[in-house]
């Protein structure tokens, strides 16, 4: 078993020990609710009547797990294998953000096509049919770690954000067996769900706007959630809200403590320092060069509204941070930068609860505006041990950027955003954002295990595995956030 540094919760980065990494306790998948009900006729109207019959969602958010039922064959064979697959007919169900299709065995692949349609909540309004990314296992805990072994693991889809919906409708079609023979399905995977996830409420007011400022200066120790928020609005309410003393869970507060040299403790923000401000307060890994970039404003799980109770108590660590992996968290790009926070907290839940991981799988997340956004619990100048990019999760980070980037150029700030970020926390390490690396894989389905691969500091998703992530348009991009990186830190 590799041995992780691990910590506690309720023990500061200071005081952890290395320990061997106990096998995440990782919750099963959450029972099949009577959230959803019978088959609405295509053209049903509002659910005004039989919502008002369903549950109230946790204020925390929630998870609605629906087993998918075998569907009609279609009519037309050249529409594929005549297996017509797996989906749900047209329902209503409990108000949710974010949809994902899970199984029961994460070394199973989905060969086939999933799509779903939903109803915008509280109108008669469904949208066309949108295409899931199938994602199966390249974001995933590397093979033969602790979380990938902990038997809670199950395949995925990736998720995709719908925006506040409450009818769904999913169908799951086969790839033929063989191509030249199309009346063969290849079989789908056992134990297929349909994941219905509701981020639960904003912990503050987020900023206006779309606009992207840098944080300001962290907010004084025992100034709450809500006003340490307003830093990153650069046009302040009008009325100041009451500052309420705040009283932190256990779990949040071991989260927010790895932070605590960067921040006040409960901080909503992690404020920018200029480049001699960070060069001063970087700790460098011995006998590395002072190339750094400022360090940029982050927003804390604390900002985004990370339910700490959902992930895995203890942090888990690597030795270094050799190179970053790029990713696009495929979730769409119908989101606006105020509701990135409850795409955050819709992935963080589809990730735990529907995935079966210890906790949100990329180490830090961009919005479309360029805010930067800590990812993985573990402290955010830490190595903490991601699950983004299957065989190479070990000595590296992973930076999602919301939304879909194949066909859409991924927003100018966005890719800044990756050039800040790379150009403090990779030099934190001594990387040169320009420079190459050897990263030993732990098996992918590119290279196998032990494999000695030659890669950029910055890579994207595809230079560890075969996808299409971080999106052809992204991966382009990445030239260019190398060089303004390695500008940044001075080089």
């Amino acid at each position: 078993m590799r041995a992780l540094l691990v910590t506690s919760v309720g023990i500061t980065c200071a005081a952890a020990l290395t320990l061997p990494l106990a096998a995440p306790a990782l919750s099963a998948p959450p029972p099949h609710s009577a959230s959803a009900l019978p088959p609405e006729s295509p053209g049903a109207g509002p659910p005004s009547v039989r919502a008002a019959e369903l549950p109230a969602a946790e204020s925390a958010g929630s998870t609605q797990s629906l087993p998918l039922e075998p569907l009609a064959a279609p009519s037309d064979r050249s529409m594929g294998p005549a297996t017509a697959g797996q989906g749900l007919e047209r329902r209503t169900a409990r108000p949710f953000s974010l949809v994902g299709v899970v199984w029961d065995d994460a070394e199973a692949e989905l060969h086939g096509t999933v799509q779903v349609r939903t109803r915008a909540a509280g109108s008669a309004s469904w949208s066309d049919w949108q295409d899931v990314e199938t994602h199966n296992a390249e974001h995933a805990a590397d093979l033969g770690s602790d979380e990938r072994s902990s038997g809670a693991v199950r395949g995925a889809t990736a998720p995709l954000w719908v925006g506040a919906s409450d009818g769904v409708e999913v169908r799951v079609r086969p790839e033929p067996a063989d191509p030249q023979d199309r009346s063969e399905a290849a079989p789908l995977p056992e134990g297929l769900r349909l994941e219905l996830v509701d981020p639960g409420p904003d912990p503050a007011p987020e900023p206006a706007g779309e606009a992207a400022p840098e944080p300001a200066r962290a907010a004084p120790a025992g100034r709450t959630a809500t006003t340490a928020a307003f830093a990153l609005n650069p046009s302040p309410p009008t009325t100041t809200p009451a500052v309420v003393p705040e009283v932190l869970t256990a779990e949040s507060e071991a989260a927010s403590a790895v932070n605590a040299e960067l921040a006040p403790l409960g901080a909503s923000v992690i404020p920018a320092l200029t480049k001699a401000e960070t060069e001063e307060a970087a700790n460098l890994a011995p006998g590395a060069k002072p190339y750094i970039g400022p360090r940029p404003g982050i927003i804390t799980r604390k900002g985004w509204g990370a339910d700490e109770k959902l992930r895995e108590r203890q942090f888990a660590y690597t030795k270094t941070v050799k190179a970053a992996f790029v990713h696009h968290s495929a979730t769409g790009n119908n989101y606006t930068c105020k509701q990135a926070p409850s795409v955050l907290r819709s992935i963080y839940r589809y990730h735990v609860k529907s995935s079966g991981w210890r906790d949100f799988g990329y180490n830090f997340a961009v919005d479309k505006c360029g805010n930067i956004y800590e990812g993985r619990a573990g402290g955010v100048t830490k190595a903490v041990l991601g699950a983004h990019t299957l065989g190479f999760n070990s000595n590296t980070m992973g930076i999602a950027v919301l939304g879909s980037y194949s066909s859409t150029n991924p927003p100018a700030a966005a890719v800044t955003a990756v050039s800040k970020l790379t150009a403090w926390k990779l030099g934190l390490f001594g990387a040169n954002p320009k420079g190459k690396v050897t990263l030993t894989s732990g098996g992918s389905n590119k290279y196998k295990a032990g494999a000695k691969v030659r890669m950029n500091v910055i890579s994207g998703h595809r230079d560890g595995f075969a996808t299409e992530c971080p999106g052809a348009r992204l991966y382009k991009k990445l030239g260019k956030a190398r060089t303004s990186s390695a500008k940044l830190q001075g080089r």
